[in-house]
C-alpha cells in the first residue's frame, strides 16, 4: 500500500510543476503591456424609444479592436466600461464583458469590434428634445480590463462623441392622401 502511495503523490507533485505556469496570473502591467486599443469610435444609441406618448432614452457607447502587442496570444479578457458626466464622480452607467474568449488574439493581429453599452443614459421625448436637454452633458468613458485573474487595469478614457445613432419614425401618409397628391 505504502509503495503505490509514494509514487502518485510523486506524480501528482510532478504535474502540478509542470501545470502551475500555466495558470500564472498575469500582472496589470503585463496586461497594459500586451494590448493596443485602436479603432475607438463613441456615439450614443437607443436604449429605448416609443412615438406615442413620446420618450426616448438615449445612452453612450464606445466600440473599439484590441491589437495584441505581446508575443503571446491574448485570451480570456474582461473589459468594464465606466460612463461618467465629465467632471463628475458618480457613474451613469457602466457595462461588463467578457470580450475575448474561444478564439485568441495572436500576436500582431486585431480583435472583432468590442462594444460596451451603458446600462443608464438620457431621457427626452424626441431626437430634436436632445438639442437643449440640460441633462444631455458630456460623458467620458473610461475603459478597464482584466485577464488570467489580474486586477483591472486602466486602458484610457475617451469623451464620447454626441453623435446619436439612431431615426425616429417616420409619419406614415395614408395611400388615399398620396394618390390625391400625384393628381
Amino acid at each position: 500500500m505504502k509503495k503505490i502511495v509514494i509514487p502518485a503523490m510523486i506524480l501528482s507533485l510532478l504535474a502540478s510543476t509542470l501545470f502551475l505556469p500555466a495558470c500564472k496570473r498575469m500582472s496589470t502591467e503585463e496586461l497594459k503591456k500586451s494590448m493596443e486599443i485602436v479603432d475607438v469610435q463613441t456615439k450614443w444609441v437607443s436604449k429605448e424609444y416609443r412615438a406615442w406618448p413620446p420618450k426616448l432614452v438615449l445612452v453612450p457607447v464606445i466600440s473599439f479592436r484590441v491589437k495584441n502587442i505581446s508575443d503571446k496570444p491574448l485570451q480570456y479578457i474582461n473589459f468594464n466600461a465606466i460612463f461618467k458626466f465629465k467632471g463628475e464622480t458618480k457613474n451613469l452607467g457602466d457595462n461588463f464583458l467578457a470580450a475575448i474568449r474561444k478564439k485568441p488574439v495572436m500576436p500582431g493581429e486585431l480583435s472583432e469590434v468590442i462594444t460596451l453599452k451603458s446600462n443608464y443614459g438620457v431621457e427626452g421625448k424626441t431626437l430634436q428634445s436632445f438639442q437643449n436637454n440640460p441633462y444631455w452633458k458630456p460623458v467620458i468613458v473610461q475603459l478597464f480590463a482584466r485577464a488570467h485573474g489580474s486586477d483591472f487595469v486602466l486602458l484610457g478614457e475617451w469623451e464620447v462623441s454626441k453623435t446619436i445613432d439612431f431615426k425616429e419614425d417616420q409619419a406614415v401618409t395614408p395611400v388615399v392622401e398620396q394618390k390625391k397628391s400625384e393628381k
